[in-house]
């Protein structure tokens, strides 16, 4: 859209009050509903619950010692942990005090954090203050403290003193507007990931809620249009998000609060809603979980995920293909370990209580721009899922994890991705690739004459074939560029996914040819699961005393079991397994492995 046009929709724009939040513009018919309908009380109790946790503690603080930490040692969960505690305290005081309006504790409370978040000396997160410093730099965090800070000032009104109300219009304006027109552009605003939604969407909400002045107002949401316009160009036509279901929720549910706004703002005239693509995206969270709360965490994701019931109930109502989520996956209060205000508003503000609460059926879907399989098979026996991949290895929160896959059945993962690793600076920097979460020798891939996969936009997978849904999923993949292995001229690697019996099962070859005979050929598989040699084949166990068992076929191989540890995104150590299947004997220039995974009754 053009600035005039956009500046014609803004001074035509509603006024920016509470009455854009609440049915009718009635907030206390609403949070008298929540106080009373069964559908709320579970989050009603967990935010009850923070404050009285909370209640009668000094707020934490923020000393330069946390600060520095991150330039010393490249360890980022010091300062995070104490700054997201401080949001959770700002967070769970607003939402009482909305809750519970007769209790002016609550909004004592409230002043007291929102006059210390004001104080802080950055609303940046150390790892994120670049070479122009603290003033000039604009971040995730700083940008949803502005969004949530403006939206705070608005839902609240009066009830804040009118010092508080200036003091949020002045350091927003202070941290936010004044950098965002005069010292960018930031590296954000062209970015294809889930930073241009959260950073540009924050900017804009704020703008939307705080700005007077149209003409400054249209300066604003003409650079947001433009950043948008990136981010939505980091989707395929299939609506995957290549960063993971984590990064769906956080940087989709930004675009998401964002574009609601201005459309409620604009009286309709400005919709992002509109667009195919969009829809596309809304659709990809409930593909993404493979049974129960196990979902295919490609890339730096969770492998449990929950659901943030607001924005998914608001998608259901405005695409026809979304299904509104079980209850069961409701994200209680507490999981954003963030503790970012704005999805944890909209859980309340946007759910739809009258919306069903019976599980996803099996579904199987192939996202052909991602190159991502993902099928979930519900049946007598249970809930059974199945995820493999393609892609590149030069994808946002990228993995060398080309041909990866991910199996479960009834609640146990047996083939496993492992996800997210704790964020350091190295991990985002030159020695990213030897932390096993993000290397291919932490994800179930050949290893060649010791060689792993590598990174880089051309190293990438071929697509030769693919089905979703019916008897049997199939992908076939050629990853002969993954690997840098001169003598390699071709890799395939096929799935193929389908019933036996009651039990599904997993079948997969790998066909290689050289130019070269290599001296040593390993098929891995990752596990959370203890691993068992049982006549000649590997056995994992599973809850309940289930279990997996993999068969070998086609050349011979030796299986090895080896146990590696890393630590987690909260940086607790956990234990995997190599399941290490080793080429036996002279290697000819052609080999052909197959394996077979099957699930094992009780």
């Amino acid at each position: 859209m053009e600035r005039s046009e956009l500046l014609a929709a803004v001074r035509n724009m509603a006024e920016a009050d509470e009455r854009l939040y609440y049915p009718e513009g009635d907030s206390k018919r609403f949070w008298s509903g929540v106080r009373q309908l069964a559908a709320y009380a579970e989050e009603v109790a967990e935010i009850r619950g923070e404050g009285a946790r909370l209640k009668g503690t000094a707020i934490p603080g923020l000393t330069y010692e946390l600060f520095s930490i991150y330039s010393r040692t490249g360890s980022r969960l010091e300062y995070e942990g104490v700054y997201f505690e401080r949001r959770r305290i700002l967070n769970t005081a607003v939402l009482l005090s909305l809750l519970e309006p007769e209790q002016e504790s609550h909004v004592s409370a409230v002043c007291e954090i929102v006059w210390s978040i004001c104080g802080e000396n950055t609303w940046c997160l150390p790892a994120h203050v670049g070479e122009s410093g603290i003033s000039e730099t604009i971040d995730l965090f700083s940008a949803e403290t502005g969004f949530a800070l403006s939206e705070i000032r608005c839902l609240l009104g009066d009830r804040l003193p009118a010092l508080l109300q200036a003091r949020i219009q002045e350091e927003v304006h202070k941290r936010l507007f004044v950098p965002y027109l005069t010292s960018g552009p930031y590296h954000w605003e062209t970015a294809t990931h889930n930073w241009a939604a959260v950073c540009s969407g924050s900017m804009g909400s704020a703008a939307l809620l705080l700005i007077k002045d149209p003409e400054v107002l249209t300066d604003i949401l003409i650079k947001v249009q433009d950043t948008m316009e990136y981010y939505l160009r980091g989707f395929g036509e299939d609506g995957a998000c290549l960063e993971g279901l984590g990064y769906w929720n956080y940087g989709f549910g930004y675009f998401v609060y964002y574009a609601d706004l201005l459309r409620r703002r604009s009286k309709g005239a400005l919709d992002w809603f509109g667009r195919d693509k969009v829809g596309s995206i809304a659709s990809f969270q409930q593909k993404c979980f493979l049974g129960g709360d196990l979902v295919a965490n490609f890339s730096d994701s969770q492998q449990n995920g929950s659901v943030f019931l607001g924005l998914s109930h608001y998608l259901a109502v405005a695409y026809p293909e979304v299904e509104p989520p079980p209850a069961s996956l409701r994200a209680a209060y507490t999981d954003d370990h963030c503790s970012r205000w704005a999805p944890a508003l909209r859980n309340l503000l946007w759910r739809c209580p009258e919306a069903g609460s019976s599980e996803w059926g099996s579904a199987s879907s192939y996202l052909p721009d991602a190159a991502w399989l993902l099928s979930r098979r519900i049946g007598p026996e249970g809930a059974f899922g199945f995820a493999a991949k393609g892609g590149n290895n030069a994808e946002p929160h990228n993995h060398n994890d080309l041909g990866q896959f991910i199996l479960l059945g009834e609640g146990t993962v047996y083939l496993s991705d492992l996800g997210c690793g704790e964020y350091t600076a190295d991990y985002f920097g030159a020695a990213r690739y030897t932390y096993d979460c993000n290397g291919s020798q932490g994800h179930s891939v050949p290893i060649i004459d010791g060689q792993y996969q590598r990174p880089g936009a051309d190293a990438y997978a071929e697509v030769l074939e693919a089905a979703a849904g019916g008897g049997a999923d199939v992908l076939k993949l050629d990853l002969t560029r993954a690997y840098g292995h001169v003598p390699l001229e071709r890799l395939t690697r096929s799935f193929r996914w389908h019933g036996e019996g009651e039990l599904p099962v997993l079948e997969l070859i790998d066909e290689f040819r050289f130019g070269g005979v290599p001296e040593t050929l390993t098929e891995r598989f990752v596990t959370f699961c203890r691993p068992v040699l049982e006549e000649g084949s590997i056995v994992l166990e599973g809850k309940d005393g289930r279990r997996l068992r993999i068969c070998s076929g086609g050349g011979p191989l030796n299986a090895e079991i080896t146990e590696h540890t890393y630590n987690d995104h909260f940086g607790a150590v956990k234990t995997w397994y190599g399941l290490d299947y080793h080429a036996l004997g002279k290697l000819d220039k052609q080999a052909r492995y197959e394996f077979k995974f099957q699930f094992m009754n009780l």
